[in-house]
């Protein structure tokens, strides 16, 4: 049976654990009509979701997401494919993670290290269903969408994290598999 892409981009959303912000314009092709005008992120913004998508996923043997610039794909992804409602729940929750992370911590998220990063991260997702701000609620897993998406689609991601095939390409129908192999890009 093939699939054609606008399946394999819901299949991708269900491996990521649900709902995908802005799949709705991924598959139609079309922006939304009620954006935010001129929503800019500077340079700091995204060096600071650079920060984010490291701790989410962290360079070992593999390259982590911020050698993928996940803060620019982050920031490509908002302003094209998610409303204004998204967009500004997107914005408010940057800035309570920095303020959070600051009254939790006692210090900036940029001057703390990845593993500090990392647990805050791990806390807010484990706290989220008692914030009263939707926003704070709504940020963490859109960053961990857009961290998991971009990551696996560029080509650090694609080719030195999963096992990458170029196609058109040969067709082998029985694949040996051995318990630890890396799985295929799709």
């Amino acid at each position: 049976m093939a699939m054609n892409r606008r399946d394999a981009i819901k299949s991708f959303a269900l491996m990521m654990g649900g709902a995908m912000v802005g799949a709705n314009a991924i598959l139609t092709g079309c922006a939304p009509d009620d954006q935010i005008q001129g929503l800019e992120f500077s340079e700091k913004d995204i060096a600071f979701l650079d920060e984010i998508g490291e701790a989410i996923i962290p360079t070992t043997d593999t390259p982590g997401a911020k050698a993928t610039e996940i803060g620019t794909f982050m920031v490509m992804m908002v302003k094209d494919t998610y409303n204004s409602e998204q967009q500004q729940s997107f914005v408010d929750g940057l800035n309570f993670i920095k303020k959070d992370f600051k009254d939790q911590k006692g210090k900036d998220f940029m001057d703390a290290s990845t593993e500090e990063r990392t647990a805050y991260l791990n806390e807010l997702k484990a706290r989220a269903g008692e914030l009263e701000d939707q926003s704070a609620k709504a940020i963490i897993g859109m960053v961990q969408d857009l961290t998991v998406l971009g990551y696996f689609t560029s080509e650090i991601g694609a080719t030195q994290q999963l096992r990458y095939y170029e196609a058109p390409g040969r067709f082998d129908p029985c694949i040996d598999y051995k318990p630890g192999d890396k799985a295929y890009a799709i």
